[in-house]
């Protein structure tokens, strides 16, 4: 009798080990409808260690196996391709440090790879406050992330790796799927694009459903406008749409730059939606220039 497909769901954490924990919880009591078997794997990225003890205790628990790797140089890119050498399953999934999934999420996503038999599927991440954040935050809506239907193909700009199945087969035993340039941000669009421009395609499951644990610490204008720096300066490393894109963020930073002030006629949540955009495009613009206002990621 052949065996079921084995799930590795990776891990990648840096200082992080309460949030990992809650992470390493909800992945315990998974459903598998008896499709497949899953294990764990923690990349560490912490040179200290500090995701050990985590790992420990869930093993310690007994419900699922968790296995640890550590990558000791901060790089997100090298910690996820840590994390895919040591996953000895059939199917790789990704989940963030600072999230934590429904009991249906795996099932979810393996079902719909199997329907509509594609190399991937994604699924969405929903905002999860411990305490109730500032009331601009919430009209912001500034952790919201689109969601699309179910069997949705994604174009590789609306991809990343915070709620992921894919089989593991399309990497074609390439130990290194996502590059090291990416140190901070922007890895994992770069992985999906590649594997587009080969073939590969990836579909949404909208039931898929985890949560990212939003601390008060992350809901201030600084972490918000931080965080579009830190993304857009990654944006030049991108070899498609150069052109478009440069020219695009040409025309958006003197639109945003002049609306600014109008806009915050109707509420500090929207001068601010529009300040980050303004900041993004700003952003991409100096990268293309070779510099980086952020350099690191925030945690």
């Amino acid at each position: 009798m052949a065996s079921l497909p084995h799930i590795s769901v990776c891990i990648c954490t840096y200082k992080r080990p309460d949030l990992l924990q809650r992470t390493l919880e909800g992945l315990e009591n998974q459903q598998t409808n008896g499709l497949f078997t899953y294990s764990a794997v923690v990349a560490d990225n912490d040179a200290e260690g500090s995701a050990r003890e985590a790992v420990e205790k869930c093993n310690a628990r007994g419900r699922m196996q968790a296995v640890y790797c550590m990558e000791p140089q901060k790089n997100i890119a090298m910690a996820r391709n840590r994390a895919v050498q040591t996953a000895g399953g059939d199917f790789i999934a990704f989940i963030d440090d600072d999230e934590f999934p429904i009991g249906g999420w795996l099932v979810h996503l393996f079902e719909a790879l199997q329907r509509y038999g594609v190399a991937g599927v994604l699924g969405p991440v929903k905002p999860h406050f411990d305490a109730e954040p500032p009331r601009w935050v919430r009209e912001g809506k500034f952790f919201d992330r689109p969601e699309y239907r179910t069997g949705y193909r994604m174009t590789w700009n609306q991809t990343r790796t915070g709620n992921v199945l894919f089989s593991k087969a399309i990497l074609k035993g390439d130990p290194e799927p996502f590059r090291v340039q990416f140190a901070t941000a922007g890895e994992d669009m770069d992985f999906f694009r590649r594997m587009m421009e080969q073939g590969e395609v990836f579909l949404w499951c909208n039931e898929a459903i985890v949560y990212e644990v939003v601390p008060p610490a992350r809901c201030t204008r600084k972490y918000l406008l931080r965080r579009a720096l830190l993304r857009g300066s990654n944006f030049s490393k991108h070899p498609t749409e150069r052109f478009t894109n440069a020219v695009t963020s040409l025309i958006a930073v003197p639109c945003y730059t002049v609306a600014l002030p109008v806009l915050a006629l109707f509420g500090q949540h929207v001068f601010l939606r529009y300040l980050i955009k303004l900041l993004d495009h700003s952003s991409r613009l100096l990268s293309y220039l070779g510099w980086s206002l952020v350099t690191q990621r925030q945690t």
